[in-house]
């Protein structure tokens, strides 16, 4: 397995409150780890959250004692949201503070993921499909009919996010697996680059790389030179490699 993450504070921001983790090593009972949150609140407080979320996650992982990818992922998940809560309140500086999560493994030829807001998960073959739901507004409406799909990219309020960690106690996180296949590659990604760079252009600045760790640096590039409004996050995994591998 081949990862790389990278995070990017932008051009619009001066703190960066994205926070992204990859190993293709073992984490408890994981053969490999893949995490991106983005983080919210006042000055400080996103970074941290978004930070500290994370450092639960690996601290639960490593005494976790096992048991069905999803039932671990649950309980890291609500773990790591009391966690946050419970920082915020002891801290005026930390109020109000809650971060986006998607959290990844892959075992055996199948990916384990849970979402939680509008950071994204993609998955690169022979075309670029999302497979994470965002929780957000828009997104809401879409589902409703209220709005078209085409038209939620620049709605005035894409980035009013439904579900986060941090928020309330009992978060409520989507469960996902999907069988890979060889070639397949993972794009996990903050909205950084999602609201910056289209999925046809991820997808083409993916294939066209040398290898993931280019793909990264190209991915932020074009974010940023899209208009960078905001912190970038991406992480990039090639779970099961070619037969005979472009890289």
């Amino acid at each position: 397995m081949k990862v790389y993450a990278m995070t990017d504070v932008g051009r619009r921001r001066e703190m960066n409150q994205d926070y992204v983790f990859a190993t293709d090593k073992p984490v408890g009972p994981f053969p490999n780890l893949l995490i991106v949150a983005d983080g919210m609140g006042g000055h400080k407080a996103g970074d941290f959250a978004s930070k500290y979320t994370v450092e639960v996650l690996l601290r639960e992982l490593l005494s976790s004692k096992g048991g069905k990818p999803e039932a671990i992922l649950k309980k890291v998940i609500e773990v790591a949201n009391h966690k946050l809560i419970e920082a915020a309140s002891q801290d005026v500086k930390l109020e109000g503070m809650g971060t986006t999560l998607v959290v990844a493994t892959v075992i055996g030829n199948t990916l384990h993921f849970a979402n939680v807001g509008d950071s994204r998960l993609y998955l690169i073959g022979d075309h670029i499909r999302q497979l994470s739901k965002d929780h957000s507004l828009v997104e809401e409406m879409v589902r409703l009919g209220g709005i078209r799909a085409e038209d939620a990219r620049n709605h005035p309020d894409k980035n009013i996010i439904t579900r986060a960690m941090g928020v309330k106690a009992g978060v409520e996180a989507d469960f996902y697996e999907f069988r890979l296949k060889r070639g397949d590659i993972i794009l996990m990604c903050t909205d950084g680059l999602s609201n910056m760079v289209e999925d046809e252009d991820m997808f083409g600045l993916v294939k066209g790389a040398r290898d993931i760790v280019e793909a990264v640096h190209l991915l932020i590039d074009r974010a940023n030179s899209n208009g960078g409004r905001d912190n970038i996050g991406v992480v990039l995994a090639e779970p099961i490699a070619s037969e005979v591998s472009r890289w």
